[in-house]
């Protein structure tokens, strides 16, 4: 009886010790204001196999740019990571995007990715929020920012920041940031954004890189997308050795709340 009891001890322990995540990172979050503290709201991990679509949606197969976004192109490692694959099938590249649009949709907060991009050239991984509402016009971006809290074109240390409003016609507007990040190529990074109601600051590794109030900053819920696209933007996709990937360890966001 003794040994029935230890052994079935012993597999709880094994069974827990699986459903734990392999590596917990502690994100280093900006100073809260006085009387407040920061309260994680929204996050995944990635832990399984199958990517949790009560969080994420994955938009339908279709051209994209240069290639084709397709759901084929995603996928969890079952080590807690999302993949986005670039790949070529016959004529076509093609890769992936997912986003939390109608699942998760918010304004203001800290909002972070851990990230280990990609490696050829021809394509860039990007972490963004978004919403049709960008496409408004006569308030600036108060009522609708494109919020690029990084995009990855160049295969260097060059990371870039940008802002969209104002639709993406004749009235289009923009502002952006190209900071350096030595060794950003190499393991995991994370890339954060402070979105307050009248700044937006970025950051790289929780140094911050970029403060700007650019387009009177948004006022309105964005969701969330983190995507591969292929481009010329990020050289020639044809010169690549493919499959390439982009790797996710987490998403999170964070709302400042009342110090208990």
């Amino acid at each position: 009886m003794r040994c029935a009891t230890l052994l079935a001890a012993a597999i709880v322990v094994l069974f827990t010790l699986k459903a734990m995540p392999q590596e917990t990172v502690q994100d280093r979050l900006p100073a809260p204001p006085s009387g407040k503290a920061w309260k994680l709201v929204w996050h995944d991990e990635f832990d399984g196999t199958t990517l949790d679509e009560s969080r994420w949606e994955v938009p339908p197969d279709g051209k994209r740019r240069d290639g084709y976004w397709m759901r084929k192109a995603i996928s969890l490692d079952g080590k807690g990571h999302l993949v986005l694959r670039a790949f070529r099938e016959g004529d076509k590249f093609i890769d992936g995007c997912i986003r939390t649009r109608g699942k998760f949709e918010h304004a203001f907060g800290y909002y972070v990715a851990r990230v280990q991009l990609q490696k050829q050239p021809g394509h860039w991984s990007a972490f963004w929020l978004y919403h049709p509402s960008v496409g408004k016009v006569g308030n600036e971006g108060r009522d609708g920012t494109e919020i690029d809290i990084f995009e990855k074109p160049w295969l260097d240390d060059r990371v870039q920041h940008a802002l969209h409003w104002d639709g993406y016609g004749k009235d289009h507007k923009s502002e952006g940031k190209v900071s350096r990040v030595p060794g950003v190529m190499e393991g995991f990074h994370t890339f954060s954004l402070l979105w307050l109601p009248d700044q937006y600051v970025f950051y790289v590794d929780g140094t911050e890189t970029w403060r700007t109030k650019a387009g009177g900053v948004c006022q309105t819920p964005l969701y969330l997308k983190l995507s591969d696209e292929i481009g010329n933007w990020a050289g020639d996709i044809r010169k690549a050795r493919l499959p390439d990937q982009c790797l996710v360890d987490y998403v999170r966001v964070y709302d400042l709340v009342e110090k208990p």
